[in-house]
């Protein structure tokens, strides 16, 4: 009996034994299966990406697949970040999407005008001799005056006395022709005819008409005054001239100006000013005239920019036949600006972080595409897109907020552009 339980205590120890190296047997060959040392049917099992499926194994997110580009390099697969909007959804929230396409792009500039005096047909009336002012023909400003209409008149004792000499050579020169010496009197002639041309010329300096030098030389007596004259037709802006006052040579007497084209100097703002070129057509509209526009082209573009208001000035030139445009009235210009064909989107369409612009490309099945993209120029409500979307592709128009906000709670957010 006694050997009998010897027996079975023996059994049982085996057994236990037996059983215990199994059990570490096999957890052995586990571990040495997840540390990559045995080879076999395991190994040949694991998928592609070799470490990451341990990695799994322990909850790490495995690493993006493998893909192989069109020069054989591996090359990492970006998904592309989408968010779902489902279209009763859509509708809810009013999302509308139009297609970007290639259209004519114009811009309309629209400023305030000034009319001002065409300094092309600016004159003065002034003289050249010292005198005064025995007569003025025109006493107050704002007199229209005909050309060679005459303003005033001038007493000078050096012209008085100039004429004088003119006239004393001239008589010399009518004697010298007495002279019984054939010889002498050609010599006489010849002195006197040269004198008379240096009087004369010299009165024609001080402004002397050759109609009036002939009126001395028949009559034989001096003008006594001089008469100062209109030099165009227009109006008298200023006037010096006082009746009896002391005039000095040079001394400016009027100022008169012709209406009969009158400028409009625009200001165009620092940001516009690559968009204007000279020749462009502009209509130009007064409150003085209701309903009545007028067309010029950009003339001139001033080169000097105003510090203060960051503005530049620009030059219209208007005919004014009937003399009812007058100086200092205010207008307002267009000037329409053709950009030619550019890939175009709804201005609306665009949202501007301060740091990037983005739109959302619909993908299609309630699916909306955060994506970067380049603008160009802006104008009547569209915006240019330069790079990041291509034409035909349809984006999100109204309600971009709200899918932009459904994105931020959801952790999407647009790729960076490649430039």
């Amino acid at each position: 009996m006694k050997k009998i339980n010897i027996a079975i205590v023996i059994t049982c120890v085996l057994v236990v034994a037996g059983a215990s190296f199994y059990l570490y047997k096999t957890e052995l060959k586990n571990a040495a299966t997840k540390l990559g040392i045995l080879k076999g049917e395991t190994a040949g099992k694991q998928p592609a990406g070799g470490a990451s499926t341990a990695a799994h194994q322990h909850g790490e997110p495995p690493s993006p697949p493998e893909t192989k580009g069109a020069t054989g390099e591996a090359k990492q697969a970006v998904e592309i970040p989408v968010v779902e909007i489902p279209t009763d959804k859509q509708q809810l929230i009013g999302v509308r999407t139009v297609q970007a396409a290639i259209k004519p792009m114009n811009r309309v500039i629209r400023t305030v005008g000034r009319i001002e005096y065409d300094e092309r047909k600016l004159a003065t009336a002034n003289t050249k001799i010292e005198g005064w002012i025995e007569k003025l023909h025109v006493d107050y400003t704002g007199r229209y005056v005909q050309k060679g209409e005459p303003l005033a008149e001038i007493y000078s004792p050096e012209l008085v006395a100039t004429q004088q000499e003119f006239l004393n050579v001239l008589r010399w020169a009518g004697q010298s022709q007495s002279v019984k010496d054939e010889r002498t009197a050609m010599l006489l002639v010849k002195d006197a005819q040269t004198m008379l041309d240096a009087a004369r010329e010299r009165l024609r300096l001080w402004d002397i008409s050759d109609e009036q030098i002939k009126k001395i030389e028949t009559t034989g007596k001096p003008i006594r005054t001089l008469t100062i004259y209109s030099p165009v037709s227009g109006y008298v802006l200023q006037k010096k001239a006082v009746q009896g006052m002391r005039v000095m040579p040079g001394e400016k007497l009027f100022d008169v100006a012709d209406l009969s084209s009158v400028w409009v100097v625009s200001d165009i703002y620092e940001y516009e000013l690559p968009l204007i070129k000279v020749g462009q057509m502009a209509r130009i509209g007064l409150s003085y005239f209701p309903g009545k526009e007028f067309s010029s082209k950009v003339d001139y573009v001033y080169p000097a920019l105003a510090s203060d208001t960051r503005t530049a000035k620009v030059r219209f030139t208007i005919p004014n036949p009937d003399g009812v445009l007058k100086p200092q009235m205010f207008t307002n210009v267009e000037i329409k600006i053709n950009l030619g064909n550019r890939l175009t989107v709804p201005s609306e369409a665009v949202i501007d972080t301060g740091e990037r612009q983005i739109v959302y490309v619909d993908k299609g099945d309630g699916y909306f595409e955060p994506r970067e993209v380049a603008v160009g120029l802006k104008a009547d409500g569209v915006v240019e897109i330069t790079g990041g979307i291509r034409a035909g592709e349809k984006v999100a128009s109204s309600a971009n907020f709200l899918i932009d906000s459904e994105a931020q709670l959801k952790g999407v957010t647009a790729l960076k552009r490649k430039k």
